[in-house]
């Protein structure tokens, strides 16, 4: 049988980086093959290559047996390749059924293709509302448009660049189900993730990159996480310890009873949140994506400033009507969950980028940017969280999505902040990157400020919190400490069901009291 895919000595190069380095792969029909490596690895521009949106400088690649070019993303979709982009190719002021069309032929029928929509994300577990406008879309029902978009093409390869980054655990096993048929119909499916476990479970084989060139292939299955973790960075990841926290400080951040309607059609009412974060804790918000998460980041932030004052204490004094900047005074650090467009302004150098939140004494004084300094600081965040980039003139756009994580996390870190709140802290970050950003949160945790982790990787909230919130339709759930919480319990709060969870226990204890007097 020829292989869907054949590559061949693929190169190539920007001016400061050598992206590709004679890259050899391929790919069988019906094969899930994963692309490891470390951010920065030059897996997303060879994918980026198969589907068009780049040309190689040299290389030849075969499809079906025939060598072909790929001159843009329509050659490819003509061949029968889709790919889901691990940064979002969305159209903020046009609906979802809008934005799907853009990609399909001239003359579509809009209201059949809304409901193909529908039905399609209904049968994979990826729910959409066609007639919503993008922007009012959190990250994680973004990244569904582009995944349903590209299972609407029928493709005979697809390309998925961290499809799972942001979807609940139920989600990804359902979209592993989805994935695995559509592999057994033919179509090969090209697979990059840092979650190990999920490569392990769904993958065939496996690529391993480093620095631009293959390093390895392996069978993920008859691989540990560990050892594939070596596969990839070349060393052991650094061991952590889960410490309890044995005595809290003062109370840095409180909201009480937060309510705020709902700022447009689609978003989602924040109905009375009671939420409390101590100094020397690291406290974290689990959810469903799309369930309040965007609209409590853009309160917390002063981003959206409607609540009342007292509604949102920093520091024990009343913000709630406060912008960011004022809030930035009062020793608050915030990472949004948008890298680009939000965290960072693609377009501007890492140096600028460093002005979005440092525009006070010694980055700004009088009105005047003292630019040695800040170019100074943007070098030493580039040195000490090791961001691949050519240095601090380099552009944000440039940067694969890990580093400029890395980045953005590093630059709010230097604050020395008293509360800190970062949201999806390690979305599309490898493996040991996300070692990295944990470790600085765990040191953030020993100086004594209070953190807020808001995320929806669970394992994630399991390993970096002590104390869990779940946030369900705009409404949030006790706090529960982490060591005594479950999987199961904090995936049926993901439902909104934990005054039921509360009732159902109780049951459970006044049975096992009874039974205990019995005997």
């Amino acid at each position: 049988m020829l292989p869907r895919l054949e590559l061949s000595a693929i190169c190539k190069s920007y001016p400061a980086v050598v992206a590709n380095d004679h890259i050899d792969l391929t790919v069988a029909p019906g094969e899930i093959h994963a692309v490891l490596g470390e951010n920065g690895a030059g897996k997303s521009t060879l994918m980026k290559i198969i589907f068009g949106a780049v040309k190689p400088d040299s290389g030849t690649v075969r499809w079906n047996g025939q060598e072909v070019s790929i001159a843009n993303p329509q050659d490819a979709r003509k061949l029968g390749i889709a790919m889901v982009f691990q940064h979002f190719s969305l159209f903020d002021t046009l609906t979802v059924t809008e934005n799907i069309a853009l990609g399909l032929d001239a003359g579509v029928n809009m209201a059949e293709l809304a409901e193909q929509i529908r039905q399609t994300g209904d049968n994979y577990g990826l729910e959409l509302e066609p007639h919503r406008h993008v922007h009012t879309l959190s990250v994680g029902e973004r990244q569904r448009v582009e995944i349903v978009r590209a299972l609407l093409t029928h493709p005979q390869l697809l390309i998925l660049d961290e499809p799972t980054s942001v979807l609940t655990p139920q989600a990804v096993q359902k979209l592993f189900v989805t994935l695995r048929k559509i592999a057994a119909e033919g179509c090969s499916i090209l697979y990059i993730s840092h979650k190990l476990d999920e490569i392990r479970d769904l993958c065939h084989s496996a690529t391993v990159m480093r620095a631009g060139k293959v390093t390895g292939h392996c069978d993920p299955a008859q691989e540990t996480a560990a050892s594939l973790s070596r596969l990839m960075i070349g060393a052991e990841l650094p061991p952590h310890e889960h410490g309890e926290v044995t005595q809290l400080g003062e109370s840095r951040l409180r909201l009480r009873q937060l309510s705020l309607p709902k700022a447009h059609a689609f978003a989602t009412a924040l109905n009375a949140i009671d939420l409390e974060l101590f100094a020397g804790e690291i406290v974290g918000i689990a959810g469903v994506s799309g369930n309040g998460q965007q609209e409590l980041l853009a309160a917390l932030s002063g981003e959206d400033r409607r609540a009342e004052a007292g509604m949102i204490q920093l520091q024990g004094k009343p913000v709630g009507h406060l912008g960011p900047d004022a809030r930035r005074g009062l020793g608050q650090s915030l990472v949004p969950e948008e890298r680009l467009g939000r965290g960072a302004v693609p377009e501007l150098s890492l140096t600028d980028n460093m002005l979005l939140s440092h525009q006070h004494s010694p980055f700004v004084r009088k009105g005047m940017i003292n630019f040695p300094h800040t170019i100074e600081a943007a070098a030493n965040i580039i040195a000490r969280f090791r961001v691949k980039a050519s240095g601090p003139a380099a552009l944000a756009r440039s940067l694969s999505g890990g580093n400029l994580q890395k980045f953005i996390v590093g630059r709010e870190i230097t604050h020395q902040p008293q509360v800190f709140i970062v949201a999806q802290p390690t979305w599309g970050v490898d493996v040991g990157a996300a070692a990295q950003i944990h470790a600085e949160i765990r040191q953030l945790k020993q100086a004594g400020c209070a953190v807020l982790v808001i995320s929806e990787e669970l394992d994630e909230l399991f390993e970096l919190c002590d104390r869990l919130y779940v946030i369900a339709k705009g409404r949030m759930s006790p706090s529960v400490a982490t060591v005594s919480a479950t999987r199961e319990q904090i995936g049926l709060w993901m439902s909104g069901l934990w005054e039921e969870w509360t009732r159902a226990q109780t049951v459970s204890l006044g049975r096992q009291s009874k039974e205990a007097s019995d005997a």
